[in-house]
């Protein structure tokens, strides 16, 4: 159902009102933070059959008049225009779309799109009864802008536009055809199946976040440490009996979100939140990788103002909030940006170079200037309205190859008859230096599964202009090496050592993401060898050497707390796995290794250069030992970790070290706390005069069974 005509609700008028009421009182935290000048609905939005219309909320929408803004505050103007042609309206969104306005006295709304074939264009809905031809649209520009004010709208209030075009059709059925769309610069939408768009004003909400705004700006992404938590919303946690959000499918509201992962995640140590997309979406089990609306958070969880609220919370709580964000496919939905106006102006027109065949998803035309407006200015929205601090841009690969997951003759080559897609790459350096110009305190993250050059490398160098890339090399080479038995791995030690000699060819992020835990693939630790005791075991050997390796850090939300099951995205977290003493334990090593983490330099500040490694063996093959440092910035701390990849006690294991003195045992994966067998040092060994390798003084120690070990000279 698109909400294209009146549909009968079930619940009473006077319920309705009863309902909304109870929710406002008990989410007051989140209506405080709204600006008091204007007053607006409940910032909690009821799962209703219809959408709440504001004459039948208790509060109304009230706008002061020195804010109140007036139609020339959304006039396209000939240098708009302009821009716009040229693809470099960077900020579209403030005048397309539909902004509350009044005019000549009148509130209302002025809506302004783009649909360059469009004959004639109607703003429909339910204060027209969906009618064409009631509220048109006049063209404003040849280059196919339109734009209207309709009086009387107000904020609350569904939409769609209704397009008339000639392409593609005999001229005698052209008078009749209408294609019904959302706004595609909406701010927000009805909750799924319903999809039309609908009035929103995101401009009230009083952010209480400055200080960490002030703060990023003098942090640098490089030398800080970035610990990141990814989560899928939809199904961290359920509640079906949520009396403050009722829904039949258990969702949070994101006010609610923000208070219970906030808690988790402040707990556990992380520094950051990843989301996967929270951008409107029509299809649950997409994720939200299929987005319809690019301006829109997802009405699921409530409304922008609850979103808002979510990020300040994080804010406030010290968390950093990262975006997924999709530019590389759109879905073929046709109430969204497929065939807009009758053609496919927002993508190519030809399915080898527009058609993802994987997904069942159109790709975005890279080189129309329109829609370089359209995918900048969103990227820009959510980090100026929104406060992101950095986006992550989904499926990169597929944009930067003409022939990503085609065979012969599904695709065409460049004009240099190559598979590069030479649009997509100017979009991506156009798009980077524009985030930079605007927000250069923010982060650009690539999730990029090739060895394309340079992709976290400054446009000025030749690169693409991410700040960071996720290290999918990384990723496949250690979790095969580790579901490999322990008896095998002497075999595959390349495997594990190979991503030294890249690591620093990029600024990479070490993803174990979704990707990894879902469709067959087993959760993290099922992919673990042996019995349940090797499983765990294997597991905090496995995340001690993630951390220990160059890179920032990325876990998703199933990691700690050892999930036996995949990841679904129609089922809550497993949560309750927590009352078990060895996920408990491995929770608590988790939160233990996630803060020696922050609290040790050496571990984050030069995860980008050589500098900050050095490797101290890496030829015992035979045994499956490795044994590495990590060196902070200013060369005052080392820290030296040793991995036993083999269930086999090491006694009296010789490792060389830089400097004389006691090594202190600063943390130990095999201890009785996290579920190991309690085999370690005794707190640290005293260096002797033995020279080892290249190193003057070395150390004997003792390795427990499928374990990484830290030390740190005392001073």
């Amino acid at each position: 159902m698109s909400g294209d005509k009146d549909l009968n609700t079930s619940v009473e008028l006077s319920k309705i009102k009863s309902i909304i009421e109870e929710a406002a009182k008990r989410h007051k935290s989140i209506e405080e933070n709204l600006d008091p000048s204007l007053k607006t609905e409940p910032v909690i939005q009821k799962q209703f059959e219809e959408t709440p219309k504001e004459e039948e909320l208790p509060i109304t929408i009230q706008v002061s008049d020195e804010t109140t803004p007036k139609p020339d505050d959304f006039e396209i103007t000939d240098f708009d225009l302009h821009l716009f042609q040229n693809g470099t309206y960077y900020k579209v969104f403030e005048k397309f779309g539909a902004h509350l306005c009044t005019k000549g006295g009148v509130s209302g709304v002025q809506f302004t799109t783009w649909a360059p074939n469009a004959n004639s264009i109607s703003v429909i809905g339910e204060f027209n009864g969906w009618q064409e031809g009631l509220n048109e649209m006049e063209k404003i520009h040849e280059g196919g802008v339109w734009s209207c004010f309709v009086p009387n709208l107000k904020a609350g209030d569904t939409y769609k536009y209704s397009i008339n075009s000639n392409v593609d059709l005999p001229v005698p059925q052209a008078g009749n055809q209408y294609k019904r769309k959302i706004d595609p610069y909406a701010f927000r939408s009805e909750l799924r199946p319903k999809n039309a768009s609908v009035v929103h004003n995101i401009n009230k909400y009083k952010w209480n976040d400055s200080d960490w705004l002030e703060k990023r700006k003098s942090h640098t992404f490089k030398n800080s440490p970035i610990n990141i938590y990814e989560l899928h919303l939809g199904s961290w946690k359920r509640n079906y009996d949520n009396n403050d959000f009722p829904n039949e499918w258990g969702y949070l509201n994101y006010g609610q979100l923000a208070h219970e992962i906030v808690d988790y995640v402040k707990k556990m140590g992380y520094t950051h939140i990843e989301l996967m997309p929270v951008m409107e979406h029509p299809l649950d089990i997409s994720w939200g990788y299929q987005v319809t609306h690019y301006f829109a958070p997802s009405s699921r969880f409530g409304l922008p103002e609850d979103f808002m609220y979510f990020v300040d919370h994080c804010h406030q709580n010290g968390i950093g909030v990262i975006l997924d964000w999709v530019p590389a496919h759109f879905p073929a939905d046709e109430h969204g940006l497929a065939f807009f106006d009758g053609k496919q102006i927002y993508g190519y027109e030809s399915w080898k170079k527009g058609f993802h065949k994987d997904w069942n998803t159109y790709i975005f035309d890279y080189g129309r200037p329109q829609v370089q407006n359209f995918l900048i200015s969103s990227a820009l929205f959510w980090l100026e309205k929104y406060h992101a601090d950095g986006l992550r841009v989904d499926a990169v690969a597929s944009m930067l190859y003409l022939d990503y997951s085609r065979e012969h003759g599904e695709w065409e080559p460049n004009i240099h008859g190559g598979r590069e897609n030479l649009e997509a790459i100017e979009f991506l350096k156009h798009l980077n230096d524009v985030v930079h110009k605007y927000h250069p305190d923010t982060m650009m993250i690539a999730e990029e599964s090739t060895a394309w050059p340079g992709v976290s490398h400054p446009v000025t160098e030749g690169g693409l202009g991410f700040d960071m890339k996720w290290n999918m090399g990384w990723m496949n080479d250690m979790l095969l090496y580790f579901s490999k038995d322990p008896v095998h791995r002497k075999y595959h030690q390349g495997k594990i050592t190979f991503s030294l000699w890249y690591a620093f060819s990029e600024n990479f992020v070490l993803p174990v993401s979704h990707d990894e835990v879902v469709h067959g693939k087993k959760s993290l630790l099922e992919k673990m060898p042996g019995d349940s005791w090797q499983k765990f075991a294997n597991l905090r050997l496995f995340l001690g050497f993630m951390f220990g390796h160059p890179g920032k850090k990325l876990n998703f939300m199933t990691t700690d707390i050892a999930q036996y099951n995949e990841w679904n995205s129609e089922t809550p977290l497993e949560l309750n796995l927590l009352e078990l003493d060895m996920n408990k334990m491995l929770n608590l090593y988790v939160k233990d290794l996630n803060n020696l983490y922050s609290s040790h330099p050496a571990f984050y500040e030069v995860d980008f250069g050589h500098d900050g490694f050095h490797w101290v063996d890496f030829s015992d093959a035979a045994s499956s030992i490795l044994s590495f440092y990590r060196i902070s910035k200013d060369k005052k701390q080392i820290l030296l970790f040793t991995l036993n990849m083999t269930p086999a006690v090491r006694y009296d294991y010789l490792f060389g070290v830089p400097e004389a003195g006691f090594w202190k045992e600063i943390f130990n994966s095999d201890a009785e706390t996290y579920g190991g067998s309690g085999i370690g040092n005794m707190g640290g060994v005293k260096s002797e005069l033995v020279e080892y390798k290249n190193w003057k003084h070395s150390i004997k120690v003792t390795l427990p069974p499928l374990a990484v070990n830290v030390y740190e000279r005392e001073k």
